[in-house]
């Protein structure tokens, strides 16, 4: 709804016309493509567009998807749970289709890549927007993947994000080091395996939504992360959220829907 409100200003200020906002009001909800059908109305739905999840479709069909997304008028797009593989397939498949202009459309070193996070965004990162910023705490250097994810995503949504690695409970001085960082978070996005105590404490300290994100880091009886997900689903600190097992997406996407409240 915000897209579309957005549309209505700009023609009431006169810096669109009716016209043009039919045009993207009429554009088709979606191309089927066999295998996919990328929804090309999702950011006048929801103010975000269609997000392509990597893991499980081949190379050839996140390109595809891509491009139609692309075509159709989309500036950035982000793909998750991508292999290095497919990163560089895509990167090919785009060098030399699409140039940039005033409108932000993509040149050939427009795609950033992540190896650890396996985030992709093609048409670069938007710029900050949100009203706050958004803290990553995570316990340990063994939940990066899943912070950098979470990390990657704030900023495609237009966040400005602020990290703090390796921070857990084992040591609790270096989170209490940063205890101005955790008063001034809009929102705070806590990342643990283990038994998953990051996000009690920090939501025992903050004044602001706190997402606890766990993971799948831990030896045996942590059960595929499964101890911690439990541990934050039975938080007594208030304020406390929990998404799946190494959903840094999810909370991310979360965490941009609260900071642009």
């Amino acid at each position: 709804m915000n897209e579309i409100r957005n549309l209505l200003k700009q023609l009431e200020d006169g810096t669109t016309t009716v016209d043009e906002v039919l045009v993207k009001l009429k554009m088709e909800p979606f191309e089927d493509l066999d295998f996919a059908k990328p929804d090309f109305h999702r950011q006048i739905r929801q103010g975000t567009p269609e997000v392509i999840y990597g893991a499980g479709k081949t190379k050839e069909q996140i390109a595809a998807i891509t491009k139609s997304l692309i075509d159709k008028g989309q500036k950035n797009v982000l793909i998750t749970r991508m292999s290095e593989d497919a990163a560089e397939y895509l990167k090919n498949e785009l060098s030399g289709r699409y140039r940039c202009d005033d409108d932000g459309c993509f040149s050939d070193n427009s795609l950033f890549y992540d190896k650890l996070s396996r985030i992709c965004v093609v048409g670069g990162f938007q710029k900050p927007d949100g009203k706050g910023r958004i803290v990553v705490v995570t316990a340990g250097t063994s939940d990066l993947p899943v912070a950098k994810e979470a990390v990657y995503t704030a900023k495609y949504l237009g966040n400005d994000v602020i990290e703090l690695f390796d921070v857990g409970v084992a040591g609790i001085h270096r989170l209490l080091e940063n205890i101005e960082t955790i008063f001034e978070a809009r929102v705070i996005i806590a990342i643990a395996g283990m038994e998953g105590a990051i996000a009690s404490v920090v939501g025992g300290l903050a004044d602001c939504p706190v997402i606890a994100v766990p993971t799948s880091v831990g030896y045996g009886a942590s059960f595929g992360g499964l101890s911690a997900l439990l541990s934050m689903l039975n938080s007594c600190a208030s304020g406390v959220s929990v998404v799946n097992i190494d959903n840094g997406f999810g909370a991310a996407y979360q965490a941009s829907m609260i900071n642009h409240l």
